[in-house]
């Protein structure tokens, strides 16, 4: 019965296309490579090769660690012989491999996001931008309802611009109308006293 086995494995990376620009791809040489969240861990050499050697019977988890590209994640099981299960990232769906195994890298990893491209439309996010909006408007809405108004409404609406600018004068209005409410109130009050008391001398 086999009691330890040696995994191996070689990393690689997609063949590059004809229309690929930019810098060259940076080398897999030294890449790390460990088992069981580094339980055991090793590295690539120069030809990208990685080996464990006396790893016991068992299930375990290979993770390929690189800065710039993603491996898929294998799980091998050491029995009489090395069974190998590779899926691109937990949950997703799982597939045979052969041994040794042979990864390649899925894709780049982006550290930062890129920046947005300008557009106009974002600036209608902006609330002082729509504020700005909104007084143009007034600007030139404005007149034209002012046109469609009576002049006793264009009066009215003169006063009320004027009682806003100077508070001191909405204030004395609104005094105004609660002292004439207040003595209209006192008026009703005596008119209706009087007319009690011709009724009570009528009957007499």
């Amino acid at each position: 019965m086999v009691s330890a086995a040696t995994i191996e494995g070689t990393l690689s990376l997609p063949l590059p296309t004809s229309t690929t620009t930019g810098p060259a791809l940076p080398a897999l040489n030294a890449t790390r490579v460990t088992l069981n969240n580094g339980e055991y861990s090793t590295y690539t050499t120069d030809s990208n090769t990685f080996a464990f050697h006396n790893i016991p019977v068992g299930v375990h988890s290979l993770t390929v660690h690189h800065p710039i590209y993603h491996f898929s994640q294998v799980k091998i099981q050491i029995t009489e012989d090395i069974k190998c299960i590779e899926y691109l990232y937990a949950g997703a769906q799982k597939r045979p491999i052969e041994h040794p195994l042979e990864l390649s890298a899925l894709a780049t990893i982006d550290y930062f996001e890129p920046r947005p491209s300008f557009s106009p439309f974002r600036m209608l996010k902006n609330p002082m931008v729509l504020l700005m909006l909104f007084s143009v408007l007034m600007m030139v809405v404005m007149p034209n309802m002012m046109k469609n108004l009576d002049p006793e409404q264009k009066e009215q609406m003169k006063k009320q611009m004027e009682m806003q600018q100077d508070p001191t004068k909405m204030l004395s209005s609104l005094w105004g109308d609660l002292s004439g409410t207040a003595s209209g109130g006192d008026g009703r009050k005596e008119v209706i006293e009087k007319k009690v008391i011709r009724q009570r001398v009528k009957r007499e």
